[in-house]
Order: C-alpha cells, then structure tokens, then sequence
C-alpha cells in the first residue's frame, strides 16, 4: 500500500528532496562503516566511536521530524479507523510500513556497520551483528515513532501545550550538545578522557549492538544473550505504547471544539487598537488568535526559531566563539518564514471561505503578512537594539539596522509566495492529526524549499549587504549607515511586490490552490 501511495503521490520537487536526502543519507552510512572497517590502536575506540555514533543516529531520527516540521506520514493511522484491526496488529503493519523509505534504508546501511566490525572479531561476532543490524533499526524506527506521537498528542492538548512548547524548546536546543560533540567529544573519546560519557553510550540501547558485537568477539556469550533480551523486551514495551498511542490518536479527536476564555474588557481594547478597524485588520486578528491555538502552527514557528538559537548560540555555550550571537535577532527573522511558509496547507479547507468573499483576496494577503510582522518583529526588534551593544560589537548596528527591515519585509513576501505557489495539504488535526505530520510529503523537500527561500531572503537584503560592504571595505561610515533606509525601502518594497503577486495567483488560481490544500480533509 506504502509502495502505490508513494508511486502515484511524488512529483518533481518530491523526488529531488527524497534523492538529496538520500546521498546525506548514504554519506553518514558511508563515515559510521567507515568507522567499523578501519583498525585502530586500541580496539575499545572503535566501540567508544561507535556507540556514540549510534547514538547520534538514534537522536537524528527524533530530531530531524521536529527541525524539519516533515516526517513519514505517508500511511497514517486514521486511514485504518474504520477497520477492525487490533491496535497492536495495526502498529504491526505500520511499523513494516516504516522500514520502506530512504531514511531507514540509510539507517540498515549505517547498522550494517555491525556486521561488518563483527566480520573483524569473527563470524559468531559477524552472525551477532547481522541479528542487531535488524533489532537496531526496529528500535530507531519504534522510537521515532513512539516520541513524535507522544509529543503530538502533548502539543494538540491545550491544557499541555505549555509544556509541550517547553519540551520542543530543550529537544531543539539539543543542537548545543551536538555541536559539542563535534568539537571536543570525538577527540575526547579517542584519547580515553571521557570513561563516565562512553559508558553511557554503552548503557544507552542505541549502543547495545555494538557491546553485544564485542561480546561475541571476546566469547561473553551470556552478555550476548542478555543484551539481546533485553532489546527484544524494549521493541515489545515501545510496540505496546505505540499501540496504546495509535488507539488515541484514531479515536481521540485533538480539536476539543470551542473553549471558554475570559478576556477581560481592557486587554481587548488594546488589542483592538494595535490592528486597523478594516478587512486587513480583521484577517491579522484572526490569524493572531490562529497562531497561538493552532499547534501546528506554534510547532512550525519555533522549531525554525531553534534553528536560530542553535546557530548563533550553541558555539557560544559549548565554549567556542560566534561572531553570529549579535546577528540572533537578524537570524529569527531568517528562519522564521521559512516553515511557516504554508499558510493555506494549514487551513485547509477553510480557504474556502475567503474565495466566495468577492475581491477578499487582497485583505487575506496583506492580513496574513501584517499578523507574521507583529508576532516576528517586535522581538527581533528588541535583540537586535540590545544584542550588539551588550557583546561589545556596536559596529554591526550598520549592518542590523539595514538588515532587519529588509529581511522582515522579504519574510513577511516570502510567506505569502510560498504559501500560493508552493502550498500542499496536511492532514486535519480535528481527526487526530500530529502537529508533525506533513501529509505524506518528506521532510528533505521541506528542506529544499527552505533553502530556495533562503535564496531569495539573500536576494532581498543584496543592497543592505552591498552597501555595508562598500562602506566597510572604503572605511566610510556614512555609506554602512545608508544601508539602513536602502533596507526599509527594500523591505517595503519586496512585502508589497510579492505580496502582490501572491494577491493576484490567489485570485486566478484560487480554486485550484483549494483542491490542493483540502486534500487531506
């Protein structure tokens, strides 16, 4: 059924995300082997590296779904709610239904690298490795599943989507520990000065293969036996919970209709008078309320936020040096369009509304982009005016000042085109539907289409950035300062061009952008 569904669903833009994700793919399956096959001094390296390896592997696919809001949700429980399968057969099938995908074909080759270290110790160790290659990457898979759809079902409750965010934020900052892997861990573990961090590689059972492979070479077959056991009783617990997990997601509908809230008279007030009593006013309300009660959209806009953080700050808090940190404000306004940038894939159907409203089209686009502009700006705002100055790089307001504008108003541009040319329908959450979920659509082409949004952001601040150049490289300090009006008008200018084109695509295709986006409804 997986094979059909994604036969007669990928398209262009599908195959070229699905093929570059696989060469990423085939590169770090390429570094694990190689890490498997070549000798070292001491053979307790190899197992350090490679349980840590593992490890990152295990953390990847958990990971990769919240940075890149995608996932595989080409089958999705809710299609089965109507049949009378057993909730553990179900979780049965889908989990066989996972293994057929680019990412787990690149994971068996990288946990082939067991096999291949246990071809060196002998070929009990070699049979050991083949046993784990398996039983690794039904772990990876199970838990991949089991975490996404127990935050899923977090973020889709009201009452836990505090918490929910506060749990995606530490997920997400996780980069800082991975960037400090890169820098200190690796050479660390080779040199043997971290015992207490590799024997929590050891313990963790992303590295269990790899012990068990060792085991095998040294002829401790009831270690061998033992880890085996053991990850059979985690795959049969995380198959339980992924069923108990698919039984509320098929039955339990997420949207628990209207809610009763008490605003109080005054704070309504000062809302009201923050927008413009018109249809553009109204529409940047309504997406106000939308942006903060649709976990979708909460999920979309602060994991390209954490992408952010984990740029500019991580090499700061793992002891290195960012000459990023100034630029954070610059940086969220960055990544801030760029997932959020399908607007009408998350309402769905609703777009309806808006095409029966004779010339709405105009206050639904310049709606959208101004609620974007009032949720994004004022805090990039505030860090870029403190930032610089708090850090000791008071040259850079130059540069931050030209960027900013020019970026908030490509941004607020480049939401709008991406959401009439680039739109694709995701599942209803009414239905149980994950924040995570992308309707089938892998998460590499999300990716590709973030970065040829970057292009375009980069394309937008050219003349902020030519300037400051020039003026840097002529020492001229006038012509840096130039940037900043050149970045208004650009980001004038760029808001109101793409935005009218977007106007003008929604009123000529606007019927074939509903049968896009109401798909999945």
């Amino acid at each position: 059924m997986k094979l059909r569904v994604l036969r007669n669903s990928l398209r262009g833009r599908q195959i070229a995300g699905m093929v570059v994700g696989g060469l990423f793919g085939l590169l770090g399956a390429a570094f694990t082997i190689g890490i498997a096959v070549f000798p070292v001094a001491q053979a307790r390296i190899t197992v350090d590296l490679l349980t840590t390896v593992y490890a990152v592997w295990a953390a990847g696919w958990i990971l990769a779904p919240i940075a890149t809001g995608g996932g595989d949700d080409t089958l999705r429980p809710e299609h089965f709610a109507l049949l009378p399968i057993r909730r553990r057969r179900l979780a049965t099938g889908l989990l066989v239904a996972s293994f057929v995908g680019v990412a787990a074909l690149a994971s068996l080759l990288a946990f082939a690298g067991l096999f291949v270290y246990g071809l060196r110790l002998g070929i009990g160790a070699a049979l050991v490795g083949l046993v784990f290659t398996v039983l690794q990457l039904a772990f990876v898979v199970l838990l991949y599943r089991v975490v996404i759809a127990a935050l899923g079902a977090l973020l889709t409750s009201r009452k836990g989507k505090e918490l929910g965010i506060i749990l995606v934020a530490l997920t997400g900052l996780s980069g800082v520990l991975v960037n400090y892997a890169i820098n200190s861990v690796g050479p660390a573990i080779v040199s043997g000065q971290l015992p207490g961090f590799v024997n929590v590689m050891h313990v963790l059972p992303s590295g269990w293969g790899t012990v068990a492979v060792r085991a095998a070479g040294d002829g401790s077959w009831g270690t061998v036996g033992g880890l085996f056991a053991a990850m059979a009783a985690v795959l049969v617990v995380l198959v339980a919970a992924w069923g108990a997990l698919l039984t509320r997601q098929v039955t339990t509908p997420s949207f628990r209709g209207a809610s009763r809230t008490r605003v109080k008279s005054e704070g309504a007030r000062v809302r009201r008078g923050l927008l413009p009593p018109t249809p553009v006013g109204a529409v940047a309300r309504k997406e106000l309320h939308t942006w903060w009660r649709d976990a979708r959209r909460r999920v979309a806009l602060l994991s390209t936020v954490l992408i952010g953080v984990v740029i500019t700050i991580a090499p700061t808090l793992s002891g290195g040096k960012s000459f990023l940190l100034p630029y954070f404000g610059v940086a969220m306004v960055f990544f801030a369009c760029l997932q959020a940038g399908n607007l009408y894939g998350m309402d769905g159907s609703a777009l309806w509304h808006t095409l029966v409203v004779p010339g709405a089209e105009r206050a639904d686009v310049r709606g959208r982009q101004l609620a974007w502009l009032v949720l994004v700006a004022p805090l990039a705002l505030v860090l870029t005016a403190v930032l610089p100055g708090a850090l000791g790089h008071a040259g850079a307001y130059p540069w931050l000042f030209g960027l900013l504008p020019a970026l908030l108003g490509a941004g607020a541009g480049m939401l709008m085109l991406q959401s009439v040319f680039l739109a694709f329908p995701l599942p209803d959450q009414r239905r149980g539907g994950s924040p995570w979920s992308s309707g089938g659509r892998p998460g590499c082409t999300r990716v590709l289409l973030m970065f040829a949004a970057m292009v375009l952001l980069i394309v937008g601040a050219l003349p902020v950035l030519a300037l400051c150049v020039a003026g840097q490289l002529a020492d001229l300090p006038f012509l840096q300062w130039l940037g900043v009006p050149a970045g208004i008008a650009t980001g004038l200018a760029l808001a109101w061009w793409w935005g009218a084109i977007a106007q003008r695509r929604l009123a000529t295709h606007g019927p074939e952008l509903l049968a896009t986006v109401g798909k999945e409804r």
